[in-house]
């Protein structure tokens, strides 16, 4: 009988339910995009609705297509979850209902209320790092649950009373998708909870000296485990062909990526370029702090094992500044059109564009920048704009290595690389050229969600995960020497890398000016 594993996929903009098969290939999947609410500048909002019903609708497509091929729902043993990261869902404990929209990682509203806390503290943004290791910053989901218990009457009332539930969109989804208010659970992971600042990664529970300091009941919170284990089964009226199915893994998308890239090994680093660009560093079970800017976050952990810690630079905008190009501007029709106009010109004529649409995060931490494009002459067309759009990310990406170099105390030879941008061949060859090292590109680029359906098929004990964790990294570390990668070398001398990357630092200089 053969064994199938699915993985819901909830990115920023889109919803995606995948479905692999027992040797760890995609058999089939649909994707559906949902809405973005953007009310005022900075403020980034979904319905949490919109956001369950995209998922649901994914898994029913999904499995139509399934059975059209001549596979059986009953094949298919667990899903595992994976999800936008920090985006803050809080709902009533009696209705289910959400009590406010979502607020979105890339959400800036809370800047005031960060600036505040820094200035109540000895030691400033870093008021908390020794407990969460993150810094005070926009970015995190308890400032942004500060502020809707201070801006919304429904949810602080909820809060006092103790009505409220609070999750990121991982808790969310599962508590919907095993029963709701008919018996549904309260749980995330533990890489979820470490984006929320509100956990102890030394303990792996929730802390109480940051809950205090941000004023939030503790009755409120979802309860921690593992990212491979049993979360719940579903029990949705609108998936009767999936009742009763585990859910089985659980973690935020970055760090499933780490996981479905396989990087299980202390220094093993990929980078994921989706809507916006991630750089993860797997540090094994030792925590290191950062000094230059970077996160230290829970990489992972599988049931019975320890975590895995990491060390993570974020980059707000990547792939969404390809979405404003088409959605905004016009300049282009579709995503992939950006190869072929960036692709027509030998360089970026000296534009420079910061994409700083909700600031800047890793390695500069600036809420109050705003994006600018710059070196714009009679010369220039939409083609440099587009090159310079791709760059954007690029740079960006060296200044999180440099970072990271720092950190680790270990210079990175090569960089593994995912995501939707990373499917572009011209951006890829960018990207090495601007870091000067290899850029390594797997076949199976799906490895989002295959990194939550390795979670849940370890779990599950099927296919190529059987035996658990230990002996499946064993094996991958076997399989990785065979893998057929597709390499980008750097093309250009290390002058002109220098010359680039100078340029984007000038640039950097007058954007961190703009505002007061």
């Amino acid at each position: 009988m053969p064994s199938f594993v699915g993985a819901i996929d909830n990115g920023t903009s889109s919803s995606r339910f995948l479905i692999f098969d027992e040797k760890g290939d995609l058999v089939i999947g649909h994707q559906l995009e949902y809405r973005q609410i953007f009310h005022q500048p900075g403020w980034v909002e979904q319905d949490p609705m919109d956001i369950l019903g995209s998922v649901i609708t994914c898994i029913d497509y999904a499995l139509r297509k399934f059975e059209l091929q001549g596979n059986r729902v009953k094949h298919l043993k667990g899903i595992g979850i994976t999800n936008q990261r920090e985006t803050t869902v809080v709902w009533d404990r009696k209705t289910g209902k959400p009590l406010h929209n979502a607020i979105v990682w890339s959400d800036t509203r809370t800047k005031d209320i960060v600036r505040k806390y820094c200035d109540s503290s000895d030691k400033g943004a870093d008021a908390l790092r020794d407990v969460c290791g993150l810094p005070l910053t926009t970015y995190f989901s308890a400032v942004k649950l500060r502020w809707l218990l201070d801006n919304i009457p429904e949810v602080k009332e909820a809060h006092d009373k103790g009505d409220m539930m609070f999750g990121t969109v991982d808790s969310w989804l599962i508590y919907n998708l095993t029963g709701g208010v008919d018996g549904g659970v309260h749980v995330t992971d533990v890489t979820n909870a470490s984006r929320t600042m509100l956990m102890d990664i030394h303990t792996l529970k929730w802390s109480d000296k940051a809950l205090e300091f941000f004023g939030i009941n503790a009755n409120v919170l979802p309860e921690i485990k593992p990212s491979s284990c049993l979360f719940g089964k579903i029990n949705h009226p609108q998936l009767t062909e999936t009742k009763d199915l585990p859910i089985a893994g659980c973690l935020g998308d970055q760090h499933a990526a780490l996981v479905g890239q396989h990087c299980f090994h202390v220094g093993e680093v990929k980078n994921t370029y989706g809507t916006g660009c991630f750089m993860v560093f797997n540090t094994g079970e030792k925590i290191i702090p950062s000094n230059n800017g970077l996160l230290t976050t829970v990489g992972y952990q599988f049931e019975g094992e320890p975590a895995a810690y990491a060390l993570e630079g974020s980059i707000a905008v990547a792939g969404s500044a390809v979405k404003w190009l088409r959605d905004n501007m016009g300049i282009i029709k579709d995503a992939e059109e950006i190869n072929n106009l960036a692709g027509a010109t030998k360089d970026s004529g000296g534009v420079v564009f910061v994409t700083a649409f909700s600031g800047l995060f890793a390695p500069y931490w600036r809420p109050d920048v705003r994006g600018c494009i710059l070196g714009i002459s009679q010369h220039t067309t939409k083609h440099h704009l587009a090159r310079a759009t791709l760059e954007a990310t690029c740079f960006q990406t060296r200044a999180i290595l440099e970072a990271m170099n720092a950190d680790s105390g270990q210079p990175l030879k090569s960089l593994r690389v995912d995501g939707g941008l990373s499917n572009s061949d011209i951006c890829m060859q960018l990207q090495a050229d601007i870091l000067g090292i290899e850029v390594t590109r797997p076949q199976m680029r799906e490895t989002t969600a295959l990194g939550a359906a390795t979670a849940a098929a370890v779990h599950l004990d099927i296919g190529i995960w059987k035996g658990g964790f230990k002996a499946f990294t064993e094996r991958t570390q076997e399989q990785e020497s065979k893998a057929v990668l597709q390499k980008f070398t750097p093309k250009i001398s290390e002058k002109e890398r220098e010359e680039q990357y100078g340029l984007w630092q000038k640039a950097i200089e007058k954007t961190l000016s703009w505002t007061p």
